[in-house]
């Protein structure tokens, strides 16, 4: 028996709640996963997992089990790379997950040099807003914009993209410009459809913050949009530099209220919270961290 397949296997099922999961990412069939799995379990004397045909989960014991294989399989793997050390070549695939604006107007971009550069490896970007279980869904980076992340995850943080009030040159000439935060609740004001604040803008200015009410006929879930909506004339909006930086430098959008702004939009890059990472994944984290302090509108970490 090939033990180290059969951990593998047994981890995935547990983490997938599927062996026909498992079989997809090894390149196999289901009944092949299930043999695997059923020799580790004669080998042990135990059943580690429950299967039914609506679900699989891990027994008590096959959950004590799975905690005991993460540790052997991230020794195992960090032996391997010992032992090949510097002649190691990254190779295989990587899973990213971003979200779905910064993933198509940034960090598609950065992906294309860094397969030229490593021919053995293959990434498969997922664009999606909301926050996976990387461990269950088999992403090894993720990356994250904002203050909230998932507690089991190893968090670095790339960059942070200050937070501007702006709009089109033609709006501020039709409807005026703010001269104080208030004056905001006179105007059309575009934000993204589902904030926890609702309507509520909170402002900086060095020590002093404000809460000012808006008012926006226009809401919508995608960060491109409100860009675009924005650029058109269709009001004001609160928006990272990253999004509009180059619309700033050409003119298509100014500040407002230069002196105020929001909080600061974090970028953070997150990998499972293993011991062990495989060589690629690694040398893909160093990448876009690189890449993501290079991009205009962002300050480094």
């Amino acid at each position: 028996m090939d033990t180290i397949r059969s951990l593998r296997c047994f981890v995935r099922a547990v983490e997938l709640g599927s062996l026909s999961a498992v079989a997809r990412e090894e390149g196999t069939t289901q009944p092949t996963v299930s043999k695997i799995v059923a020799a580790l379990e004669r080998e042990l004397g135990v059943r580690l997992l429950e299967r039914s045909t609506t679900s699989l989960q891990a027994t008590p014991q096959g959950m004590r089990f799975y905690q005991r294989a993460l540790g052997v399989l991230a020794e195992y793997q960090e032996a391997v790379a010992e032992a090949r050390g510097q002649t190691e070549t990254p190779a295989g695939l990587i899973r990213v997950n971003a979200p779905a604006a910064f993933g198509q107007f940034c960090l598609n971009a950065m992906l294309a040099p860094f397969l030229a550069r490593h021919p053995q490896v293959d990434i498969e970007l997922i664009l999606d807003d909301r926050m996976v279980d990387l461990v269950k869904e088999g992403v090894d980076i993720a990356v994250r914009q904002g203050r909230e992340l998932p507690p089991d995850a190893i968090a670095r943080l790339a960059g942070s993209s200050p937070r501007q009030l702006v709009a089109s040159p033609d709006y501020l000439r039709a409807h005026g410009k703010p001269k104080q935060p208030q004056d905001l609740a006179r105007h059309d004001y575009i934000r993204f459809a589902w904030l926890a604040d609702g309507d509520l803008l909170t402002l900086y200015n060095g020590e002093h913050t404000e809460t000012v009410p808006t008012r926006g006929r226009y809401r919508v879930n995608h960060a491109l949009a409100i860009r675009e909506a924005l650029a058109a004339g269709g009001g004001i909006g609160l928006c990272p530099l990253w999004l509009v930086q180059d619309l700033l430098d050409s003119d298509a959008l100014v500040r407002v209220l230069p002196r105020w702004h929001g909080q600061e939009q974090p970028l953070h890059l997150l990998s499972p919270s293993r011991r062990y990472q495989p060589l690629r994944a690694r040398l893909l984290l160093d990448y876009l961290a690189e890449q993501i302090a290079l991009l205009p509108g962002y300050n480094a970490s």
